[in-house]
């Protein structure tokens, strides 16, 4: 018997691969419903950066004050915060770098000189000081 030898392929065999279409549909429904679903991002982190030149003179010694109404002041000229970010970023590009003390009135909120504190640090000067402190080592009630 010749064919004996020979098997044929049962057609009918059982197919053992699992169909992961459909998985693969289901997956992108739900990435796609994810990405809809994930609100935008609406907050921003704000950097002040300097707009323009110094416009006050830059000495060599320079005094950033805060009166008791939160005014900023440089070398006793009023000014904004912007401003005052120009100066410093002015101070801190010369060579060498001038000196920046900072003298806070005792009466200014503590908000505007931690602000200021970190503008001029954000500004990139290096040459910082607090002064005036003695004023303040005794904590009267006037």
């Amino acid at each position: 018997m010749p064919f004996a030898a020979r098997r044929t392929h049962d057609h009918r065999a059982i197919f053992s691969d699992m169909n992961v279409t459909p998985f693969i549909d289901v997956l992108l429904v739900l990435l796609i419903m994810f990405i809809m679903v994930i609100p935008m991002a609406t907050h921003a982190l704000l950097i002040p950066l300097p707009t323009d030149k110094p416009s006050l003179q830059i000495r060599a010694e320079n005094i950033v004050r805060i009166d008791a109404a939160d005014q900023l002041y440089w070398n006793g000229q009023q000014l904004d915060r912007q401003r005052l970010l120009n100066q410093l970023a002015g101070a801190a590009a010369m060579k060498p770098e001038p000196l920046v003390r900072f003298e806070p009135d005792a009466k200014a909120s503590y908000q505007t000189s931690a602000r200021t504190i970190a503008l001029i640090k954000d500004s990139g000067v290096d040459s910082f000081a607090f002064t005036g402190n003695h004023r303040y080592r005794n904590f009267d009630a006037d």
